[in-house]
């Protein structure tokens, strides 16, 4: 069954370029387009979409916000932030809102594929040292604490999960994670899966998300105090 994509973009030309590369494609399909927040929104109701690309910057109602409500509904699309190097807070604010992942727009071709086969599997986008880059870049918005994290959700995680956990914050791969705690990588996923599970979240974006802002780490990737 192919992947049903949804284009919003308020240029024609770049929704007309992205459509072009994925109709080329066996398995995707682009089933709708908008030129806005709430043309993608008033879509969404009558269109099935399983990944939706995503503008920051639109009329009458921004990709981010337009994100924000998409994800908040049941069984919605997945959602990838499309951004430019001059817009990456855009790109944080739309991690936050639900997006499970962000690209530039002048990504080549093959990575934007397999990105959105990725998200529609289940995975992010990002790559985890990207989030930290991400973050540590815009760590002024998030809280600062030099407190022992207080979140009640990371309570329920046990001593090895929280520590999994913590080198998902620093941006290390399952692979690196596997090395420095000298476990086999399938039970390092099997960590993250809990974590994920336990803390309600949807992938490990949303782990280096809540890490930084529980304090868990600060800034420059490092434990918190």
């Amino acid at each position: 069954m192919s992947i049903r994509v949804m284009l919003v973009d308020d240029q024609v030309l770049l929704r007309t370029g992205f459509r072009m590369v994925l109709a080329a494609q066996p398995d995707m399909e682009v089933v709708a387009e908008a030129g806005d927040g709430l043309e993608a929104l008033e879509v969404l109701r009558a269109t099935k979409v399983d990944v939706v690309l995503m503008d920051v910057r639109m009329p009458k109602l921004d990709g981010v916000e337009a994100t924000r409500r998409i994800c908040a509904q049941e069984g919605h699309p997945k959602v990838i932030i499309l951004t430019t190097f001059d817009l990456d807070e855009y790109a944080f604010s739309g991690l936050k809102a639900g997006a499970s992942g962000f690209m530039l727009k002048d990504v080549p071709p093959a990575e934007l594929l397999g990105a959105i086969r990725s998200v529609h599997s289940g995975d992010a986008v990002v790559a985890p040292s990207t989030t930290r880059r991400l973050l540590d870049r815009f760590a002024p918005m998030l809280p600062t604490t030099t407190a022992e994290p207080q979140h009640k959700e990371l309570d329920r995680l046990t001593d090895r999960e929280r520590e999994v956990m913590l080198l998902v914050a620093q941006g290390l791969s399952n692979g690196e994670i596997a090395a420095r705690l000298v476990l086999s990588e399938a039970t390092v996923k099997t960590h993250v899966g809990r974590i994920l599970t336990k803390l309600d979240l949807r992938d490990r974006v949303q782990v280096v998300v809540l890490a930084y802002e529980t304090g868990m780490v600060r800034a420059g990737g490092g434990p918190g105090l």
